[in-house]
């Protein structure tokens, strides 16, 4: 099964549509974005959130106390990591937490890629690598880059109903995240996030057959 995420969650609306749609996780993103959230905004839209849904929260080169206080809350139930976060930082969370550990990885390279499979965290998430920013660029990138992996990743970058089979059949994800691929006029749009767990749902059933 190819797991979905919707990232950058801002609304109550959000929350309503998600629920109807059953992604198996969402993110908030705590960074500096247009789709922040303060932990108050997100413990109030977790509050409303299905429970067969996972909250992931987004980081970049946070500190672990305010990560750490987010888990304890339930605020979120996985962490992601997009900054330039190492593997000293990660076994210090790692400690601190229960949640499980995304790093997200800006892809340059396959030997970079397998680098950041030693880290210790639970997934990888691999992005599009911009010099200009650590994230939620909304462009793709050479999905030809990946190496075998045996640690799970979540594809990210650009992902919208016109590339996923492409992307899935080419790069074989554990899961994929989805940001500005299910937006309009910059905000979370119902029939494309509908849309798009559907195809990632029928890519799904062909690849367990």
């Amino acid at each position: 099964m190819i797991r979905i995420k919707i990232c950058g969650l801002t609304r109550e609306e959000d929350i309503t549509t998600v629920n109807r749609c059953l992604p198996e996780y969402i993110g908030f993103v705590f960074a500096e974005s247009r789709r922040r959230v303060s932990p108050a905004q997100a413990r109030l839209l977790k509050a409303k959130l299905d429970k067969r849904i996972k909250a992931v929260g987004v980081f970049v080169n946070e500190g672990i106390d305010p990560i750490a206080a987010l888990c304890d809350a339930g605020t979120i139930d996985l962490v992601q990591l997009h900054g330039d976060e190492g593997e000293d930082f990660l076994r210090e969370l790692k400690q601190r937490v229960n949640c499980p550990v995304i790093k997200a990885v800006r892809v340059k390279n396959p030997e970079q890629v397998l680098a950041a499979q030693r880290l210790p965290c639970d997934l990888l998430l691999l992005d599009t690598y911009s010099d200009a920013q650590y994230g939620g660029g909304g462009l793709t990138f050479d999905h030809s880059l990946i190496p075998g992996l045996h640690k799970p990743f979540f594809l990210a970058g650009g992902l919208n109903l016109d590339n996923i089979e492409h992307a899935i059949r080419g790069s074989h994800p554990w899961g994929v995240d989805i940001s500005s691929g299910v937006e309009s006029d910059g905000v979370k749009d119902e029939d494309k996030i509908r849309a798009i767990i559907a195809e990632v749902r029928k890519l799904s059933r062909g690849k367990d057959r």
